[in-house]
């Protein structure tokens, strides 16, 4: 009999190529090469539904996984599909620092822009 293998989950949401590399960088200065970076939706905020987006070194059931450029970006599968098609960026501007979240499925944000519905 072959052997089954399971197969991860996988998801469509993007990190930028500047993005992936100050992830990178974060987990360097850390001296961390066990994490992830995890986005996921919450409810909260004032439209809805909020962004989380943090380092994580667990891997839950159900996880969907991609890699870019040997960084690991998971999203849990109940926010699978409030993320498909979604693209973190990093910006380093006079104007803003941080890494963004481009969303084709939110309707309408708050004009922080940390929620949507």
């Amino acid at each position: 009999m072959p052997e089954s293998t399971i197969e991860t989950p996988t998801h469509e949401v993007t990190l930028t190529d500047v993005a992936a590399a100050k992830v990178k960088s974060l987990l360097e200065q850390e001296g961390r090469d066990d994490l992830r970076l995890r986005i996921a939706v919450q409810p909260g905020g004032c439209s809805g539904l909020i962004y989380q987006l943090y380092f994580d070194d667990r891997l839950l059931d159900g996880d969907a996984v991609r890699d870019f450029d040997g960084v690991e970006v998971v999203v849990d599968r109940m926010s699978v599909p409030y993320l498909n098609g979604a693209s973190i960026d990093f910006a380093d501007s006079i104007e803003r620092q941080g890494f963004t979240i481009d969303n084709p499925n939110a309707q309408n944000t708050c004009a922080c822009g940390e929620s949507f519905h």
